[in-house]
């Protein structure tokens, strides 16, 4: 796998441990200065989607690292996109376009990251 393929998806696995920890960790009171987008989710919600983050960044990196199942790689990198997607979305419903460059922005990784994995994974 290229080195490149490797650092984007490092970066983007710490990019979702960190925000997917956060959301599982603090209280969504705690939560409201650094994602003010919680306060329109129920605390469930906002766990579910923590546990999503953490689960997409394990396997980003896990099954091509250990070679047993490599295919969930790029599986993971498409749903991280799409919970990207999903946070675009919210942004602009809550009139918060600035945001949306962040979520689209990391949303364009995880679909390059992913078609990355993904031929990777095909015989040369």
């Amino acid at each position: 796998m290229p080195v490149a393929l490797w650092v984007a998806q490092a970066l983007l696995a710490i990019l979702f441990t960190a925000a997917g920890g956060m959301k599982l960790i603090m209280p969504p009171d705690a939560l409201v200065p650094l994602m003010p987008w919680v306060v329109d989710f129920r605390p469930e919600t906002i766990k579910a989607i923590g546990a999503l983050e953490i689960l997409g960044a394990v396997g980003l990196i896990l099954p091509r690292a250990t070679n047993i199942a490599p295919a969930l790689t790029p599986a993971a990198a498409a749903g991280l996109a799409c919970i990207m997607a999903g946070g675009a979305v919210v942004h602009i419903s809550r009139g918060e376009y600035p945001h949306t460059i962040g979520n689209i922005t990391v949303s364009a990784v995880a679909l390059l990251t992913a078609r990355g994995a993904l031929r990777s994974l095909s015989p040369h």
